[in-house]
């Protein structure tokens, strides 16, 4: 019997979830105020009439009620929080025998990748922190979990823009009438297979890749100091922007003089931007077009909504300088600092396009609908950018697509390939 679609949703929600949609409602009667003002000053200058330059500004009558609208909006906002805030202790105990639902978790990365740092800032329910998850459990220092399965061989996955852990588990059912469900997860195959024992990354996508790279840096410091057995090794299987964040916190932790990067042995790039992702380059574009008219130019804040994650996807920024003292929506070209590959690190790309095998140049070169096959293989036209991915190490996937990457049966077998050991040295990363 199907239950109710009002309780289908409920099982859904928790206690702090109220506080976090009052939030950003607020933002958004702000947000829609400050440009319906910049419309109507747009329209005033073009006839000659003194209305202000900037959002709270305009003057008269005109201006006051654009004041009220926010005065009263940040009000409300305020107060709805703060009530919902005390009301949160009292309604929490009903959230404790809730469990987390794939759908709810998936909602929460989608919001966190598209503007996750205005959660942070805004000291929002809905941002994610990051934490380190073993068997669906988030990884406590100070009350480590049972784990008696765990070996020497750390597999660690991350996930990419607008995931989380969840999704590296997928469920497929076969073409035919009758075929069984299959469940498949590059985590388990290579446990199965080579011994690792997986640990799952779960962070707020949305936040500037060094950001997130200093934060990795030091859960992985803590991850060796309170590993159950000794560490023998460590590898990473990173998806899409979860391979940026990997090369930004290994030159983070290198810098520091950190243990960790020591036993890092092997990773596998999945689809990373390395050189960044023309559908951001696009949106930088829409923002150059929708500024350049003074009555679409108010509009131009909706471009410019996307969070800091989604614009280091425009050139695959990974430091901190390639961001820091820069106006991330003004376009400018590929500046970004020139960092390799970890050096001693056997590293592997895999490349997908939505190609047939057989199909033209053009057509592989568009890569997996996402990110273009020379920006996957660390490929650039200029010399120095280019990541050394020797040729037995990268694989390029053909009819997949970006997100297929997280179960192509492929894409497992390959791994389980090069992560047998007795693989040449001839892989590992340049300096």
């Amino acid at each position: 019997m199907t239950e109710p679609a009002s309780k289908s949703a409920l099982k859904h929600l928790r206690a702090s979830d109220l506080r976090g949609i009052a939030q950003l409602a607020t933002q958004a009667t702000t947000g829609v105020a400050r440009i319906a003002e910049g419309v109507h000053q747009s329209v005033l200058s073009t006839m000659g009439m003194p209305g202000g330059t900037k959002p709270g500004q305009t003057r008269g009558l005109t201006g006051m009620v654009y004041k009220s609208v926010n005065g009263v909006a940040h009000l409300l906002g305020k107060g709805m929080e703060t009530l919902l805030a005390r009301l949160e202790p009292l309604l929490a105990s009903s959230d404790a025998a809730k469990a987390a639902t794939p759908e709810r978790e998936a909602i929460l990365a989608a919001l966190n990748g598209v503007m996750g740092d205005r959660l942070l800032e805004s000291n929002s329910p809905f941002a994610t922190p990051m934490s380190l998850r073993y068997q669906g459990q988030t990884l406590d220092w100070q009350a480590m979990p049972s784990m008696p399965e765990a070996t020497g061989k750390v597999l660690l996955l991350i996930h990419g823009l607008c995931m989380n852990d969840l999704q590296w588990h997928t469920r497929h059912r076969g073409h035919h009438k009758g075929d069984k469900e299959q469940v498949r997860d590059h985590g388990a195959t290579l446990a199965s297979a080579l011994g690792y024992t997986p640990v799952y990354l779960r962070y707020n996508t949305g936040l500037h890749v060094s950001q997130n790279g200093r934060e990795l840096t030091a859960q992985l410091e803590q991850l060796l100091a309170h590993w159950p057995v000794p560490m023998e090794e460590l590898t990473v299987v990173a998806h899409s922007m979860g391979g940026l964040l990997t090369r930004s916190a290994f030159h983070m932790a290198r810098q520091q003089g950190l243990r960790w990067p020591g036993y890092l042995k092997n990773i596998v790039f999945l689809g990373t931007p390395h050189h960044g992702a023309p559908l951001e380059r696009a949106g930088n574009w829409v923002d150059v077009i929708l500024g350049s008219t003074p009555y679409t130019k108010p509009f131009a804040k909706l471009g410019q909504l996307r969070s800091a994650g989604i614009t280091d996807l425009r050139y695959g920024h990974v430091l901190d300088e390639d961001w820091v003292g820069h106006d991330r929506f003004h376009r400018k070209p590929d500046d970004r600092q020139i960092l390799p590959l970890p050096e001693g690190v056997a590293c592997y790309a895999v490349a997908a396009t939505m190609a047939p095998q057989r199909g033209t140049l053009a057509d592989r070169l568009l890569g997996d609908g996402l990110v273009p096959l020379p920006s996957a293989l660390g490929q650039h036209e200029e010399a120095p950018r280019n990541l050394s991915f020797a040729k037995k190490s990268q694989l390029i996937v053909y009819h997949t697509g970006h997100m297929a990457l997280l179960s192509s049966p492929e894409v497992a077998k390959q791994m389980v390939r090069w992560l047998t050991p007795g693989e040449p040295a001839s892989q590992l990363g340049m300096a």
